[in-house]
């Protein structure tokens, strides 16, 4: 998977990858130079008190070394240049990948594990492509380049390069083959960690009205210590490979210089020949070094390239069509025809034949009790899932034909639970519908019951909101979550118990106040409260996923059981407060 991506995310950057091998190129070659030219110091110019050519060679080297420096610096510029954008387009094709998955998807590989994926682990292969420029590509051009220039000059110590290369592998093999699970589990780890911090972020005010505080401190400490072992086993591991590499390139230093000593007594090699040979093995020593960083990288990036490669190989339950119908009539009439949904590997499905229609210019209500499947049946109306048998349609049209962009042009949705961006009133109201006037967002918040509480607030429609609306109250929040809806003015409006935070009166009159703006749009409201549905045209009472009661309030009160024990259990709790 890991030289996929390469191959995929790379090939829009192969001209900033082809400068960085001709600089790399360059660079070695001046590398490669330059222990020659010592040697030839050492031999013509020292050992025959040669000033000039002492001077003239130094001169030379002084050039090349310029030159290595600045084919270096450009080699790692267009290196970092490759490396970021990469990044910048794997983290954007997660991103888009995400924004097409439906519930299930996002459900099964959890928020805190595709965050991880989108930033932790395309940092891992972001950072393997940076120094793969910066030392992978110069490091088989200097070993091999070594190799024939250090023949060159002395081919009878050639075999210390035979011994020395094969042993300073197989001892940084055997590190890094140790160190692969342990990368693949610390990524699993930090997700863990990553889930336990959102959970505790989101719930601290229950936490703190549970006085759980040293609970929360345990658990993150426990999740925490798992990285941290897992880190310090692969750190250990990483610690011994320096020491391993420093061993046999000091070893074959004092191998070269005894049996070199010898070559020069006998007058076979001249002294500045063993330098030089000694400065090419100490190059190719070292580039395999260079590669034992990449050899430490290359399984960590692995891992990150193999669960980045299972979200953006993962298809959405949810389909788009492949010859979508990109026109209806407009009306917003909702209709579902023997609609069933079960949950991958459930047993038993939430949802079994269901059947209504919902017009334009009504209200359908759908009422029942918790665990009744109500919000599973919103869920199918935009699509977040796909019903496993039967069909929903919107003005005749089944969704799964509908073009996503023009499904959700007819719906606007005000979910449970209203979730507010960071920013201001404006942007967020702005959010359904951009081109909105202000004309048009004042009267939304009029509608909606919002318009006096963002009066009052410091900046009005460019007063500050939070991350989740957080610093306002829920009732606020789920106002301004319906007035959003209501700038986008949709054919189709789905509240799904959005009233639920909302005392009696304020309920009261924001329902009068959508039946005589929205008169033209098919509502469809998911309701726990008998008072909030009491006058819809149409009310349908779910049951253990199934239609069980349709009807208005008082025709329910005489035909169905299980609506007369919801009105009384309601009425009953009233009496008692």
């Amino acid at each position: 998977m890991l030289w996929k991506l390469l191959v995929q995310y790379l090939r829009p950057h192969r001209r900033l990858l082809i400068a960085v091998v001709i600089f790399q190129l360059a660079q070695s070659i001046a590398s490669l130079y330059l222990p020659t030219l010592n040697a030839d110091i050492i031999d013509e110019g020292v050992a025959k008190g040669d000033t000039g050519y002492i001077l003239g060679t130094g001169s030379l080297m002084l050039l090349i070394t310029l030159l290595q420096i600045a084919c270096s610096i450009t080699a790692v510029y267009f290196g970092a240049k490759a490396a970021m954008g990469l990044g910048r387009d794997l983290r954007g094709a997660i991103f888009t990948r995400v924004g097409e998955f439906s519930e299930q998807e996002v459900t099964r590989f959890g928020a805190p594990s595709l965050i991880t994926r989108s930033t932790n682990d395309v940092q891992q292969v972001q950072q393997l492509v940076l120094m793969s420029c910066t030392l992978m590509v110069a490091a088989p051009m200097l070993s091999i380049g070594g190799v024939i220039m250090a023949v060159r000059q002395d081919a009878q110590l050639s075999w210390l390069i035979a011994v020395s290369v094969p042993v300073l592998l197989v001892a940084v093999g055997l590190i890094v083959s140790r160190m692969v699970p342990l990368f693949r589990k610390m990524q699993v780890r930090i997700d863990t960690v990553n889930r336990v911090l959102r959970e505790q972020l989101a719930g601290i005010r229950v936490v703190r009205a549970f006085v759980r505080e040293d609970m929360e401190t345990e658990r993150f400490a426990s999740a925490n210590q798992d990285v941290t072992e897992m880190a310090l086993r692969a750190g250990r591991l990483m610690a011994l490979m320096f020491p391993v590499v420093m061993l046999v390139l000091n070893v074959s230093s004092v191998a070269v210089i005894w049996f070199g000593s010898f070559r020069i007594d006998d007058g076979s090699m001249q002294v500045g020949t063993l330098i030089a040979f000694l400065s090419y093995l100490m190059q190719i020593l070292m580039s395999v070094m260079m590669a034992t960083f990449m050899a430490v990288m290359i399984p960590r990036a692995a891992v990150s390239a193999d669960r980045i490669g299972q979200v953006l190989e993962t298809q959405s339950s949810v389909r788009p069509p492949e010859n979508p119908v990109t026109e209806t009539a407009g009306r917003g009439e909702l209709e579902l025809r023997d609609v069933g949904f079960a949950y991958p590997g459930a047993e038993q499905p939430v949802l079994s034949g269901i059947s209504f229609r919902a017009r334009a210019g009504q209200t359908t209500a759908i009422i029942g009790s918790t665990g009744a499947g109500k919000t599973t049946l919103v869920n199918l109306l935009p699509r977040l899932f796909d019903a496993s048998s039967g069909s929903v349609r919107i003005d005749d049209v089944d969704v799964r034909e509908l073009h996503p962009d023009l499904l959700w042009g007819h719906i606007g949705l005000v979910p449970q639970k209203p979730y507010l961006f960071s920013g201001t009133v404006r942007s967020n109201l702005l959010y359904g519908k951009p081109d909105a006037t202000e004309e048009e967002l004042w009267r939304a918040l009029s509608i909606a019951q919002a318009q006096d509480f963002v009066e009052e607030m410091e900046g009005g429609l460019d007063a500050p909101i939070s991350q989740g609306g957080t610093n306002v109250s829920g009732g606020q929040r789920q106002r301004l979550a319906i007035a959003r809806a209501l700038v986008k003015q949709p054919e189709l409006y789905i509240f799904d118990d959005s009233f639920s935070s909302l005392d009696t009166a304020t309920d009261a009159r924001l329902r009068q106040a959508l039946k005589r703006h929205t008169s033209g749009a098919t509502m469809v409201i998911i309701a726990q409260r008998v008072s909030s549905i009491a006058d819809a045209e149409q009310i349908l009472v779910l049951d253990d996923g199934r239609l069980v009661g349709r009807g208005t309030h008082e025709e329910l009160l005489e035909a169905s059981e299980t609506y007369r024990e919801i009105v009384s259990s309601q009425l009953a709790a009233e009496e008692a407060a």
